[in-house]
């Protein structure tokens, strides 16, 4: 019965993974303007982690950026990563509240110390205790669902047994960064205030029903006069309209999709192709088939291969 619907859901993940190349770009547009942003002022970088951390570091050569550039998933991005007084903190920003971010924590920081052991030239199979850094993980969201001040995600609620003790907990600090909440928070770090000031202000404009050009021209002049983010969007203007135009084009694109999904029924067929592959995925962490993970993300014919291998 499972390998009957097996061409029905690929036929289905065929074209969600031509969606999803779409979707990825909106779900990421704001988190690269985001990243974007940090990357460009480390000094706002350091002023974000003594915000967090209650700390009062000043000198930003203390920290070693770390972000992965390629991560495994084509769906996923790594968008900050650091160094800094022993821990390595992970920062993720997000415009669609998703459940599965201690996953997604979880997969960053194996991917991290594979690589900072690497470049130590230490082996994981030697007798002497490997010393790493202590992580930090933090998900920062400005969706329009609302959402909490804070909470705690935890690798542990996506557990399937909760009968048994885990072996293992990860646990990711979510705050809502959109205009007007965690006060205390944006007032010690102004960069991710301002921030979080000049997307509201882009939503109002494109809401007041101008031209898309027009109302991102005018948001974006409008803090420049009143020297929200002025300097960088003086500097990184085309940059930003770019990336705010490219959401909204896609933005537009997958509601189109969404309705042809419904006519066609594929919601559902979305959901049962989402288990599999996500079952699919746990096996291949699990057995530490990474290369196979890597490929089967790019290869829908061969991840149908994996799943026929492992009789899913």
């Amino acid at each position: 019965m499972v390998k009957k619907k097996h061409g029905k859901i690929f036929a289905i993940l065929d074209r969600r993974f031509f969606w999803i190349g779409r979707r990825k770009v909106y779900l990421t547009v704001k988190d690269r303007l985001f990243r974007f942003l940090f990357e460009k002022d480390r000094e706002a970088l350091l002023q974000l982690y003594n915000a967090l951390n209650g700390t009062d570091y000043q000198d930003t050569s203390k920290f070693e950026v770390v972000t992965i550039e390629n991560a495994v998933y084509i769906t996923m991005k790594n968008d900050i990563a650091f160094i800094i007084a022993g821990t390595l903190n992970m920062y993720e920003h997000q415009s669609t509240f998703s459940p599965n971010m201690p996953v997604r924590m979880l997969i960053y920081l194996a991917q991290e110390y594979e690589i900072l052991v690497k470049q130590a030239g230490r082996s994981i199979f030697g007798t002497k205790r490997l010393l790493l850094p202590t992580p930090q993980c933090v998900v920062f969201y400005n969706g329009e669902k609302d959402m909490p001040e804070e909470q705690v995600m935890l690798l542990s609620d996506s557990f399937e047994n909760k009968d048994r003790d885990a072996s293992i907990e990860l646990k990711v600090r979510f705050i809502n960064i959109n205009h007007g909440h965690n006060t205390e928070l944006m007032e010690k770090c102004r960069v991710l205030g301002e921030y979080a000031e000049f997307v509201n202000i882009a939503r109002q404009y494109t809401a007041d029903g101008y031209k898309l050009n027009e109302a991102l021209n005018m948001a974006i002049d409008y803090c420049i006069d009143h020297d929200i983010l002025a300097d960088f969007l003086r500097k990184y203007r085309s940059e930003v309209l770019g990336m705010l135009l490219e959401e909204f084009d896609v933005k537009k694109y997958e509601r189109t999709i969404r309705e042809e999904g419904r006519e066609e029924g594929r919601e559902e067929g979305r959901e049962e192709g989402r288990e599999l592959i996500n079952k699919l995925n746990s096996i291949l962490v699990e057995q530490e088939r990474i290369e196979d993970l890597k490929r089967a993300a790019k290869d829908p014919a061969y991840q149908e291969q994996l799943i026929k291998e492992l009789g899913l």
